[in-house]
């Protein structure tokens, strides 16, 4: 029901249906199609959603016997998608997973499949029947969109390595669909995207910067929602976009712990992310994040933030109160500084960009200030202290002695 709600559809009427042994052709035994039929004609309803899988086959014996256009669950999550990709490239991915999903369906979309054409011996020869055509034509369009996707792949593994010589860490947003990933990344940047309780409200992907405390900096990503049975068309298609995840320093899994289903998404998410490749070793270091306490009865929440306050991979929060944000915050600064290398550095006078840049690219853990300049105790990759020789060598020296204390 909440599919149908995220494309504004009106619900007539919902009939759970217990299948024991689904039928080859139908799907349904006969006396339930009947049934099923009479209700649907009663209803008036134009659509009918079948939440499961069925074959083409099925959905063109049921459309017929019952008056009305059917889709299954993988054709409503993709017109979800479609409605909601706003960017090129989600349009595109969209669109090459629904070309692909078609094309094992043209045996319904037809009622004169079985006409004949005539045509040139390079363009399909004598009697090319309309399906081979039609498969043809689809098959030519998606070749045009993996071009263009390949394109755009490209242009991202650029920005990716402009990103990586930055160097700003990054952090990666995941979770089920809906469970208020747009809505924290809108209080951890600022920014504006989409949020709305609905599934699907993010497609497009969104990368901002975020300064953590100390001021190092880091990108976070926002990315498309996950859902039970996601259509393997779909994880294909979006698999480009959701490199980002498994590039990104730190996973993200935000959890909507209101929701009476949490177990389950919990699980759905995690198998996702195995289907796109990310290793148990990285899976073992996810830090999941309990969204919507705001949401919960006052001993249930307390519960879950007196648990998560004794287990380091785990935080409590709301994203729409931001009670919980600087916990967050804060681990993410202690995750990102436990390979760091620490320095005390001294600042020639009249050296404010040295300082500026620190303050951008590194974990500044604390400052003195004096009549020979400033004093730093800085935390930060060996990276970018490799990178602040190269720019401002002589604008510093690197104090010997214990940090500051």
């Amino acid at each position: 029901m909440s599919l149908a709600a995220a494309l504004d559809l009106e619900l007539v009427g919902a009939d759970p249906v217990t299948l024991n042994q689904p039928r080859a052709g139908w799907l349904f035994g006969s006396g339930r199609v009947e049934t099923l039929g009479a209700a649907i004609a009663a209803a008036e309803a134009e659509l009918v959603i079948i939440n499961g899988p069925i074959t083409p086959k099925q959905q063109q014996n049921l459309e017929k016997a019952w008056k009305v256009k059917i889709l299954d669950r993988t054709g409503l999550i993709l017109e979800i998608f479609g409605e909601r990709a706003r960017t090129r490239e989600g349009a595109l991915q969209v669109e090459l997973a629904h070309l692909e999903y078609q094309r094992g369906r043209l045996v319904r979309s037809w009622t004169h499949l079985e006409r004949q054409r005539g045509g040139l011996g390079f363009v399909g020869g004598p009697g090319e029947t309309q399906i081979e055509a039609d498969r043809r034509a689809l098959d030519e369009r998606m070749i045009r969109i993996r071009r263009a996707l390949e394109k755009t792949v490209r242009t991202r593994e650029l920005h990716r390595g402009a990103r990586e010589r930055t160097p700003f860490p990054t952090v990666a947003l995941v979770g089920y669909t809906n469970a208020g990933k747009s809505t924290l990344f809108n209080r951890l940047t600022g920014a504006a995207v989409f949020a709305k309780d609905m599934l699907f409200a993010t497609l497009d992907p969104t990368m901002r910067v975020v300064d953590l405390p100390g001021g190092r900096r880091i990108i976070l990503s926002d990315t498309v929602g996950f859902i039970a049975d996601l259509p393997t068309q779909l994880i294909a298609a979006f698999r480009a976009t959701l490199e980002e995840v498994l590039e990104a320093d730190i996973v993200i899994h935000v959890r909507d712990a209101a929701s009476p289903d949490a177990a389950a998404q919990d699980e759905d998410v995690t198998e996702t992310l195995r289907a796109l490749g990310l290793g148990e070793e990285r899976l073992g270091r996810v830090l999941t994040v309990h969204n919507k306490i705001d949401l919960l009865e006052a001993g249930a929440r307390a519960a879950l933030i007196e648990q998560s306050s004794r287990r380091p991979e785990e935080i409590a929060l709301s994203a729409v109160t931001g009670e919980g944000v600087e916990a967050l915050l804060a681990t993410l600064r202690e995750r990102l500084g436990a390979a760091d290398s620490v320095r005390r550095l001294r600042l020639t006078p009249g050296a404010g960009e040295v300082l500026a840049w620190l303050y951008r690219h590194a974990d500044l853990r604390a400052r003195e200030d004096g009549e020979s300049g400033v004093t730093v105790e800085v935390s930060a990759p060996e990276s970018v202290f490799e990178r602040m020789e190269r720019r401002f060598g002589a604008d510093y020296v690197t104090l010997a002695g214990p940090v500051f204390t």
